[in-house]
């Protein structure tokens, strides 16, 4: 939801858009840039960030929270979509006031998993 208790659609990245920019990645500024990449293009986080929902700073908790899940990929190995769906379900609560019950926090959790074992796989 919304402010205001107002539901939205928020539409994440297409399959197409995955396949032409999730290529197999082992430098870290590429991870860095491909998970602000994707979460750029989520509607419902770019939605708040524009209505400022977490404040006159939501931009820079939009960066934190990229930050945040680059620095989770970069130190684990071992992540669960579950985690990722947590981190951004806390980080919407907490930084946006804001819950997003249309199905894209798991849709954005899964395209971050699928950039993870990209990572990993490109680093070994």
């Amino acid at each position: 939801m919304g402010t205001g208790g107002i539901t939205f659609n928020a539409h994440v990245v297409s399959d197409t858009w995955r396949q032409k920019h999730v290529p197999s990645v082992a430098d870290d500024s590429v991870l860095q840039r491909d998970i602000e990449e994707l979460l750029s293009r989520w509607g419902g986080l770019q939605m708040a960030v524009k209505n400022q929902w977490g404040g006159h700073d939501s931009l820079k908790k939009s960066q934190e929270l990229a930050h945040h899940l680059f620095h989770l990929f970069s130190q684990s190995n071992v992540i669960t979509v579950e985690e990722i769906e947590n981190l951004l379900h806390e980080s919407l609560l907490l930084s946006f006031n804001t819950e997003i019950e249309d199905g894209s926090i798991e849709e954005v959790a899964e395209q971050l998993m699928i950039l993870h074992e990209e990572h990993l796989r490109g680093s070994h």
